[in-house]
């Protein structure tokens, strides 16, 4: 038999090809752009936390970076989880959920802080479960919603979703954490939205939620007086919606915190007082600067040159986490990533507009920026499961998915 010559490899070439393998097999499971994106926000932040609870008794930015280190612990171990596995929790994800909303009403190790019993105080250390809930919502949320294929328009079927929000809302509200109920409220609604809700049901929804606030702010006077005592709504909510309302009211409470916030923004002018150099939070005269008002601290110090950069880096972070819900496998990936984003960029815009007073005064913080161990590693792990779906998406050296 002829023996068939012997092709030599051009030497190098073995070794140029699975290079190539390798960085296209790391691009697919890892996204530079989100990474980066998100590196960016929270160095920002960690920047701006550090001038913010310089020589602050109440306050440590040792805190702040034990949280980032913790966050990024969650996000690689569910980086490294297949996603798609969270479908089949929806059952025990629900419970977790409730019990963590009700955590700080326990005795014992329930805490209240300025107002909300929202905290849980264990070894010494607080800790807000509510935090965690986020997440565990929009899994449960993005698993149902995914099952109806972009045609959610049966009322019933609607309904059985939109319930399982309002019981954690009603959860929630026991504490009372009229913030985080927002933010809980937005991931349901904008999943629903994105999952197919027909827009009657919708509608019908942001209608009956109107009413019924209207209805609470109606009866409170009353059910006050006939109890003695608060019992739908605390005082300091009144006066933060009514400040938002009239800036006159209440100059000495939520009055003043906005007036400082103000204060603060216009002080730093394009390019701020300098870093560590801001008046209004140096002194003193702005209030829960490192956490609700962070972004005051931020315009004071770095102006309107820091404000405009950090702004640019959440829309590059948001544009990132759009492009990998066009990308992901199925429905439930997107409806995910969508949920991330929801509870993201209604945080944003809530946190800077109360600032400027052009949203109402809520204890709801900026993402990767405010200071808050819980917020940062509940970011992280949001993270963490977008990084999943990018990971596990279907690429043409894998197996397409069977739908669920």
């Amino acid at each position: 038999m002829p023996v068939l010559p012997k092709i030599e490899v051009p030497k190098g070439f073995a070794t140029e090809k699975s290079l190539k393998n390798s960085v296209i097999r790391f691009f697919g499971i890892v996204n530079v752009p989100l990474i980066l994106s998100a590196a960016a926000v929270t160095a920002f932040g960690l920047l701006i936390v550090y001038s913010a609870t310089f020589d602050h008794v109440d306050f440590s930015f040792s805190r702040q970076a034990s949280g980032v280190g913790i966050g990024l612990v969650l996000l690689l171990i569910l980086w490294r989880i297949d996603y798609h596995r969270f479908a089949d929790w929806v059952i025990p994800l629900l419970v977790i959920d409730f019990i963590l909303l009700f955590m700080p009403l326990l005795p014992f190790i329930g805490h209240e802080v300025n107002g909300a019993r929202s905290w849980v105080l264990i070894f010494g250390q607080t800790y807000q479960p509510a935090e965690l809930a986020k997440i565990l919502t929009i899994i449960i949320m993005a698993a149902l919603v995914s099952k109806y294929r972009g045609k959610l328009h049966s009322g019933k079927d609607y309904a059985k979703c939109l319930g399982i929000i309002l019981a954690l809302l009603v959860a929630i509200m026991l504490q009372p954490d009229f913030g985080t109920g927002m933010v809980i409220f937005v991931i349901g609604f904008v999943i629903l939205l994105t999952g197919g809700a027909h827009w009657k049901w919708l509608l019908i929804t942001v209608l009956a939620i109107i009413f019924f606030i209207a209805v609470v702010f109606s009866l409170d006077p009353i059910v006050d007086d006939l109890f003695g005592r608060d019992m739908l709504l605390k005082d300091y909510q009144i006066n933060r919606l009514l400040v938002f309302m009239d800036e006159t009211r209440d100059p000495t409470g939520a009055g003043w915190n906005l007036k400082q916030a103000k204060i603060a923004i216009g002080s730093g002018g394009m390019f701020g007082m300098g870093f560590m150099q801001g008046s209004q939070s140096g002194l003193g005269f702005l209030p829960e600067a490192p956490t609700d008002f962070i972004f005051c601290v931020l315009a004071e110090e770095l102006g309107f040159v820091g404000a405009a950069t950090l702004l640019l880096l959440f829309t590059a972070l948001i544009a990132v986490c759009f492009w990998i819900a066009f990308k992901a496998d199925d429905p439930f990936g997107t409806l995910i990533v969508m949920g991330c984003i929801g509870m993201w960029v209604f945080q944003i815009i809530e946190n800077i507009g109360m600032t400027c007073g052009m949203m109402p005064i809520t204890g709801i913080p900026l993402p990767f920026v405010s200071y808050g161990s819980s917020s940062m590693i509940t970011n992280y792990m949001a993270l963490g499961l977008i990084l999943s779906i990018w990971a596990h998406r279907y690429t043409p050296d894998k197996p397409k998915r069977k739908p669920r």
